[in-house]
């Protein structure tokens, strides 16, 4: 099973992934728990570079093709031999995010991100996406109240992450089936038993 949370910033998904990891382990599940940028050794030392520094050091379409290289590493080493072999794959951040951010929000044309997505995974999507919404306003407050170094989009104007915000509930509309929308401004336990009530009933219909 492939699972993916997605939003926008200081939604709360790397906790929840965490978490998610912590239970499915806890209930004898081999998991993998990974991220984008990120997941392999290429893809941790070029995740700096992607969201790091200034908003505007590299061009839109730059930026999709090097998380799209990423992806294909990440596919490939780390998130296809997972599956084969039986594991629940948790994604913080997939295709999805790249959709949003570099495709419908910066421009780059999504019809390309989808050929090279579908060149990339064969077109296997994830089997549920979990979308924490929360007002851009409080993520970003959230997100920058930790110290970091990685607030290369919290620097984007916030008319950019309502846009962000909005792209993302598009998305989910369209794929009813796929993604499960939470809102982010519940306490984190309660996001939490949401999700693992979902996943308890989703990992039925697999075992059936």
């Amino acid at each position: 099973m492939f699972i993916t949370l997605e939003g926008g910033e200081g939604t709360g998904k790397s906790t929840q992934a965490q978490l998610l990891k912590d239970y499915l382990v806890s209930e004898g599940y081999s998991v993998l728990l990974t991220r984008e940028p990120g997941g392999t050794r290429l893809g941790e030392e070029i995740r700096r570079i992607l969201i790091t520094g200034s908003s505007d050091k590299m061009g839109a379409l730059s930026e999709a093709l090097i998380y799209c290289a990423l992806r294909a590493e990440h596919w490939e080493k780390k998130i296809k031999p997972a599956l084969e072999e039986g594991q629940i794959v948790i994604c913080d951040r997939f295709h999805d995010s790249c959709l949003v951010y570099q495709g419908i929000c910066k421009g780059v044309s999504t019809e390309l991100l989808n050929k090279l997505y579908i060149e990339i995974t064969q077109n296997r999507k994830p089997d549920r996406t979990y979308l924490l919404d929360l007002p851009p306003e409080i993520g970003i407050e959230r997100s920058l109240s930790h110290e970091n170094s990685e607030t290369r989009f919290e620097k984007m104007d916030i008319s950019f992450h309502k846009q962000v915000r909005q792209a993302f509930l598009d998305l989910a509309n369209k794929e009813e089936q796929r993604f499960t929308v939470i809102d982010g401004k519940l306490p984190v336990e309660q996001i939490q038993q949401i999700i693992k009530a979902d996943l308890t009933n989703l990992l039925g219909h697999f075992s059936v």
